[in-house]
């Protein structure tokens, strides 16, 4: 049975999911296998202002962005990211003929780790540490469970929350998420698109694509790699260095935009 690819698509404005769905499913129609993990921090930042419960963002010591995930906040992120993305994402697929099944990483234990309830910020030149965070990193993931789906013709379409070990809900980073998916399926190649190109040397300027990094030298890319840019690359680098044959950062506002990507447009890592 041949490795599957994996594809993970930001939340990000400007995505086009109607060509990253009708690429999917033209893929999936030639029989290859493919899962599919999926953001939605815009909308979630839409909604979430609408309901009263303001977006906040820490940045760490290192200089990751993330979302600060108290439990008000989570409940959001389950709403949207559970529900409203990812059931669209799922009646786009269907629509395009193909046997698509949403699920959470905290459905079957998909996508399990460590929960983090404190993380540091570094606001106003000091570092704080902020209490109540529902947030972790994904140490395990449930292979028989996609394997089931896959090997039975469904095509999964998966989105954070994560489960700590404990049972409780997570945000954890879909990027990093997808890498180890990617690693635990031994996947031929893993696919992260977003709003531009790829990495860019002097962002925004789309004119500046990096072609290529090296996995076993990142440190020029994080150097280059811009806010959320930079989980991006720590996850390719991660799949890569776990053994997944191909890592690419593509353009998700294009046509075909992961068969472009696995034909080499965008930054490969390897």
């Amino acid at each position: 049975m041949s490795a599957p690819v994996v594809v993970k698509v930001g939340g990000s404005d400007g995505i086009d999911l109607d060509a990253v769905c009708d690429d999917l499913a033209r893929m999936w129609r030639e029989g290859r296998r493919v899962v599919l993990v999926h953001g939605g921090s815009a909308e979630t930042n839409r909604v979430s202002a609408q309901l009263g419960v303001p977006p906040r963002f820490v940045t760490s010591p290192g200089g990751h962005q993330s979302r600060f995930t108290d439990r008000a906040t989570l409940e959001v992120f389950e709403m949207v990211y559970c529900g409203k993305v990812n059931k669209g994402i799922v009646e786009r697929l269907q629509a395009c003929g193909v046997n698509a099944v949403g699920v959470s990483g905290l459905d079957g234990r998909l996508l399990e780790g460590r929960l983090k309830s404190t993380v540091r910020s570094v606001e106003n030149g000091r570092v704080l540490v902020l209490h109540g965070d529902h947030t972790g990193t994904v140490e395990k993931v449930n292979v028989a469970l996609l394997e089931l789906l896959l090997g039975n013709g469904y095509l999964p379409v998966l989105t954070p929350p994560a489960v700590s070990y404990e049972g409780v809900a997570m945000n954890v980073d879909g990027d990093r998420a997808a890498a180890a998916v990617a690693v635990a399926l031994g996947a031929e190649a893993l696919v992260l698109l977003s709003n531009v190109p790829g990495l860019l040397s002097a962002f925004p300027d789309e004119a500046t694509l990096v072609p290529r990094v090296d996995a076993a030298a990142p440190e020029a890319a994080m150097e280059l790699a811009q806010g959320r840019m930079k989980k991006k690359v720590m996850g390719a680098v991660a799949a890569v260095t776990g053994g997944v044959g191909r890592v690419v950062l593509g353009d998700a506002r294009v046509a075909e935009p992961v068969s472009r990507a696995l034909r080499g447009y965008g930054t490969v890592v390897a």
